[in-house]
């Protein structure tokens, strides 16, 4: 059996080095010197002759060197070395490093050799000729199965007794092995540490200590990993979202995802004002106005009624300064208050809170943009996804039933979804195919815009209608009109675009997706569009003695309830009875596919909603948050039971990036637009709220200025901050600069990763042909070594005689 010799790596030490202690990250030494020791090994087995393979008198070794220096060529075309030279490739780092347990305690215990810097050891260059390990009748073998593992393994545990233990701790964390046989390493460590240490005395007392604090930070490292674990179980909805990525893809995964998203930006709107708005108001009442009616439940749809009078819309709360201090007079009079106080003034923080959420928001939502534009649109190598997916998809630490039937259908559907992906790759169409396709696109193109122009129209005139026969307060459920109008719209206009696009047959079924968005994008954002103009353009002049704030509000509430009834009604009718339809009259055993577009574009709407109208009715994110989280549960139900995958399943991976992207730019622009047209320009209503006794909302800021600058110079610095930071137009211009910049920053970032990618391919691509040449050159010195070795060999077994017959024919 062949033995390894043992090489002693000398690194130098630098003065510098003496009296401190190894780095674990200082090994560009032990490269070196290891690049130097082959280098000086070759030359000597050069000098010496020293063979490559261990010598075999047989006669089948004659043949066994080629006549060219090139590699022979087997019958697929691979290049056939010989025996020696697969044993080198075989031998090589990357074919080694992690094959086996011997091969990594043989990496490790080379490492922790060069940690310790033994100079006691002598240099390989100094040891003479005879005294130096000889590579003579013995393969070039560097196989780590070789080794035997456990002489490596005692020797790595006494390497590793004599490092600190941080590197000790370091070095077993780098160590690609299981968690039982690093723990048993280091329970060996210790041990045998111990009991070297035990009879010094003293010494003993310190290894006690330090296994003391070692436990102690072992414990509060468990701990933290046990906190952690339950800080993820605590996740909403982690198993019901794998649950549904597994058995219907990431396509409507991306569906419920954006849905978690949306909770979690209407939790961080509701939550400034609940702290500066609503709860301060709420510990601090208004008077009543007047009698409160008595709830009916029709307020539940109408939102009017008792609800005018809470603190659900605008009008509850009150112009008047809260917490208002004062120092009560000695003849015991009324208090007067106090002109160098600041007291909370409650349209300032209204005004100022509606700002700073949004702001929040817009911050958030960029954020959002631009990481998840970074996520999706990460090039990497498409090539060989489908094995990794089938070899490295599995995660071995799932050892229960469930998760692992789970992790199944997870890695199913994944592999249906690239194999999706991979059969579009079609071939071109012909010019005939392709104006055909262009001119069904065109005409239904046309078709759905013109059935989105009759929508608005429709829209347009029924508001018209509402504003010219007013509804009495007896009877309120006449107003549920013009949204149960709007909902019957929504609902159906998208019925019709789906039975549209059917004409289309767009080959990728992400396309299909993308046009249905766009299309039902139009539809909404244009029926929004007219609403907003009919309540800033044409209500606010017709309720001028009333209160239009509470108004708006109820209107947007009475669109939110109405539009999540019709939610619950599509998926009763849409999803269920069709189920039950086809399955029993029809007789067909396919259940209905679910709509991404028009559930997604239904959930923009449901948000752009709530943006339009958190300044008229602050608690409209907190019904936001409430109807998201029925619908979790209702679509999830009704997807399990009544939907089936995709037919033709296919990868949602720039989904979320463009379902972020449009409720950005359209949704949340739009309702930034509306709401400061609303603050800067409408004049509010000089019965109710907040800013009943100014012209605009925005003039509240100017009044608490003019009020700062009279309380003293203390607070000096808050009116230069709302003069020049406020109303000065160029800090806004700036921040909108700044976002785009980012996003802007974020998009090159991208692309410069895919142009360091396609470098790092090439790069690849060339230590490739650079590693088949020095194998090729490699095969060509080894079959030159065997001719002269066989042709030496062949004249030391020929007679003399022979050899001086032979030299007298010539």
């Amino acid at each position: 059996m062949a033995q390894t010799p043992a090489f002693i790596f000398n690194v130098p030490e630098t003065p510098e080095d003496q009296g401190q202690e190894p780095s674990p990250y200082d090994e560009s030494e032990v490269h070196h010197s290891f690049h130097q020791l082959i280098q000086e090994q070759s030359q000597w087995a050069a000098e010496e002759g020293l063979e490559l393979q261990q010598r075999v008198p047989e006669a089948d070794t004659l043949g066994a060197s080629g006549s060219g220096h090139q590699a022979f060529l087997g019958p697929e075309g691979v290049p056939d070395y010989s025996t020696a030279t697969l044993r080198i490739l075989a031998s090589m780092p990357s074919r080694t490093i992690g094959r086996s347990r011997g091969a990594i305690l043989s990496q490790y215990y080379n490492r922790t050799v060069r940690l310790r810097r033994r100079s006691s050891r002598p240099q390989l260059r100094g040891v003479g000729r005879s005294a130096r390990p000889s590579l003579r009748l013995y393969d070039l073998e560097l196989d780590p199965m070789a080794f035997q593992e456990e002489e490596k393994r005692i020797l790595l545990v006494k390497e590793l007794q004599g490092l600190t233990v941080a590197q000790r701790d370091h070095m077993l964390r780098g160590m690609p092995l299981s968690l039982a046989e690093k723990r048993s390493l280091r329970e060996d460590s210790w041990i045998q540490k111990g009991k070297q240490r035990g009879p010094q005395g003293r010494r003993g007392l310190f290894s006690c200590c330090s296994r003391l604090r070692y436990a102690c930070v072992l414990a509060l490292h468990n701990l933290g990993l046990v906190l952690l674990s339950g800080l993820q179980a605590l996740t909403p909805w982690r198993y019901a979202l794998k649950q549904i990525g597994g058995q219907f893809g990431s396509s409507v995964l991306s569906y419920f995802l954006f849905l978690k998203t949306l909770l979690a930006f209407n939790a961080l709107l509701l939550l400034p004002l609940l702290a500066f708005i609503v709860g301060v108001q709420a510990a601090f009442p208004p008077a009543p106005s007047g009698s409160v009616p008595a709830f009916t439940g029709l307020e539940l749809l109408t939102g009017g009624g008792s609800f005018s009078h809470s603190a659900m819309y605008y009008g509850y709360y009150s112009n008047a300064t809260l917490n208002q201090p004062c120092s009560p007079p000695r003849d015991g009079g009324q208090c007067t208050p106090d002109a160098g106080g600041l007291p909370y003034n409650m349209p300032l923080a209204y005004l100022f809170t509606m700002g700073v959420a949004f702001f929040i928001t817009c911050i958030t939502l960029v954020y959002s943009m631009s990481h998840s534009f970074g996520e999706s649109y990460r090039v990497g190598s498409t090539s060989g996804v489908h094995a990794i997916t089938v070899f490295c998809s599995w995660d071995y630490k799932v050892t229960q039933k469930w998760p692992s039937r789970l992790q199944q259908d997870n890695i199913r559907t994944q592999l249906k979804e690239l194999l999706a992906e991979w059969q579009l790759q079609q071939g071109p169409q012909s010019v005939w195919g392709r104006l055909r396709q262009v001119a069904v696109l065109g005409l239904v193109w046309l078709l759905c815009l013109g059935t989105t122009l009759g929508c608005t129209m429709a829209v347009y005139a029924f508001s018209e209608l509402m504003i010219k026969s007013p509804v009495s307060a007896e009877r309120e459920w006449e107003l549920l009109a013009l949204p149960l109008v709007v909902c019957l719209l929504n609902l159906g206009a998208p019925y019709l675009y789906r039975c549209l696009a059917a004409l289309e047959r767009h080959d990728s079924p992400m396309l299909e997706v993308y046009v249905a968005i766009c299309r039902n994008l139009i539809l909404k954002m244009v029926i929004l569009a007219i609403l907003c103009y009919h309540w800033l353009g044409r209500r606010v002049g017709a309720l001028k003695d009333q209160c239009w704030e509470n108004f708006v509000g109820q209107e947007l509430y009475r669109l939110m309830v109405m539009d999540f009834i019709f939610m619950l009604l599509d998926t009763l009718f849409g999803e269920l009875v069709w189920r039950l339809i086809s399955e029993r009259k029809l007789k067909r055993k396919g259940k209905p596919e679910f709509d991404i577009a028009r559930n997604v574009l239904e959930l923009i709407y449901g948000q752009t909603l709530t943006w339009l109208g958190v300044l008229f009715a602050p608690l409209l994110p907190a019904m936001q948050i409430v109807k998201l989280l029925f619908l979790f549960y209702v679509k999830k139900t009704s997807l399990v039971a009544n939907c089936r995958a995709p037919r033709r399943p296919w990868l949602a991976s720039h989904m979320s990036t463009v379902f972020i992207s449009l409720l950005c730019f359209p949704s949340f622009l739009g309702a930034a637009i509306f709401l400061c047209y609303a603050i800067w320009q409408v004049k509010p209503s000089s019965i109710c709220g907040p800013f009943r006794t100014l012209n605009t909302m925005y003039e509240a800021g100017k009044v608490w200025v003019r009020h700062l600058e009279k309380a003293g110079p203390k607070v000096s610095w808050l009116p230069w901050i709302h003069r020049y930071l406020v109303e000065n137009t160029f800090p806004i211009y700036l921040v909108s600069a700044v976002l785009l910049a980012v996003i802007y920053l974020n998009i090159q970032v991208v692309k410069g990763q895919r142009k360091v990618i396609c470098l790092l391919r090439e790069q690849i691509s060339n230590e490739g042909e650079d590693k088949i040449f020095l194998i090729n050159k490699l095969h060509s010195v080894y079959e030159r070594k065997e001719r002269s070795r066989v042709g030496r060999a062949h004249e030391a077994e020929t007679p003399p005689t022979l050899l001086a017959d032979e030299q007298d024919a010539r």
